[in-house]
Formats: structure tokens, sequence, C-alpha cells
């Protein structure tokens, strides 16, 4: 749960559909953690592919303002160490992601293997996830391992009122 009053897991807002990962391995992927749109907490998890690099795109049915994110790894070796979030960066790919800084990168984070085996809520800078229709996380490294293994993402913070979903409305007849 969140610390900050209001604050909602903004997963009951994702757009399942547009959802994508870079280099995750076949029968271990994203969707397998969020498609319930709520925390993972069956045996499913994320693993990356060919090394340990990973990148997430995360979009959301209508805008969001984010708080903060949980990234739960359950093997501390393959926990995410370096990670990089991005915001509203649709067509992001490896080659746009590696080098970034920031202000380019929204913020960036050295996570421990502790914080990741905890599932431990990363405060964000607030300031830079007001209007955000897409999360990008690029996971640079871990803590060894040959792959990365992410069991849980959550991400806090609120909607932003003036956005409605309205994929649900349905045209009237006159």
């Amino acid at each position: 749960m969140s610390n900050t009053p209001g604050d909602v897991s903004l997963l009951e807002y994702l757009d399942l559909s547009q959802l994508n990962c870079l280099n995750e391995s076949q029968d271990h992927t994203l969707k397998s953690i969020v498609s319930q749109k709520s925390r993972n907490t069956s045996s499913n998890h994320l693993l990356s592919d060919a090394d340990e690099q990973l990148l997430l795109t995360i979009p959301f049915n209508q805008t969001v303002r984010i708080r903060s994110i949980v990234i739960h790894a359950s093997v501390e070796a393959q926990a995410p160490r370096s990670v990089k979030l991005f915001v509203n960066r649709p067509n992001l790919g490896f080659e746009d992601v590696e080098e970034a800084v920031e202000p380019e990168v929204a913020q960036a984070l050295e996570m421990s293997a502790e914080d990741a085996a905890r599932g431990t809520q990363i405060a964000l800078r607030y300031v830079r996830f007001q209007a955000v229709n897409s999360l990008h996380i690029f996971v640079a490294s871990n803590h060894g391992g040959e792959e990365t293994r992410i069991d849980a993402i959550d991400i806090f913070g609120l909607t932003v009122e003036t956005t409605k979903d309205l994929s649900g409305l349905k045209a009237q007849e006159e």
C-alpha cells in the first residue's frame, strides 16, 4: 500500500493492449505479472532473455500522476540494480536509453538487492511524473545474474481528474 493518503495502485489503469517489453523471455513475460491489474502474487515472473537488460513500456488508459514505484524480485542476483525511468516516450529502443541521462531520463535509480527482495516502495520526484500516459522502465543492470527477474511491479499515484477513460462509452442513436 502507498504511504501517501489518496494514492492508489495505478495498475488498474493499465492499457494491456499497448503493454510491451523488449528482451523478455517468451515463457516469462511482463504481461504475466501485470495482466491481473494488481500486484502479482502468483509464481509468474518477468525474466530477461539475451542478457540482463529489460525495457518495459507500461501504458495507462488515462493520464496519471506517479508518486512511487515498487519493483519486487525474489532472486537477489537477478534483482534490478541500475534503473532509468522515462515518461511518455513511445517507441523507445535500447539505443535510446543506454546512454541517456537526466533530464531526458525522468529519474535514475540505484536499487539495492534488499529493496528489491522486500518490495520496498521507492518515492519518485513527483514533479517529473505529473502527466503520465506511459511509463518506461529501463533495467540497465542487475546484481550479477545472467538474466534479470522481476516478480512484481506496482505503481502508486493518482489519476488526473480531467481525463476520463472513454473506452466504455457507446455512441447513442439519435
